[in-house]
């Protein structure tokens, strides 16, 4: 579940939140697939952390300036 940047600018706390947890539900599921057997694309592994630190990035901006 891939967020351009302009898209998680416009997302509002509470549904950044809920992406991030989405995004982390993604990134177990994709541990775990990789402990059973390899993945077809294993950067999905490094481009799942990056996304979900890019909306804490976002998230936190937005705490900040409230």
């Amino acid at each position: 579940m891939d967020a351009k940047k302009e898209d998680i600018k416009k997302m509002s706390e509470q549904e950044l939140k809920e992406h991030v947890e989405v995004l982390r539900r993604d990134l177990f599921k994709l541990r775990l697939t990789l402990a059973n057997s390899p993945l077809k694309d294993p950067s999905q592994i490094s481009k799942a952390r990056k996304n979900i630190a890019r909306c804490l990035t976002f998230l936190r901006q937005k705490d900040i300036h409230s």
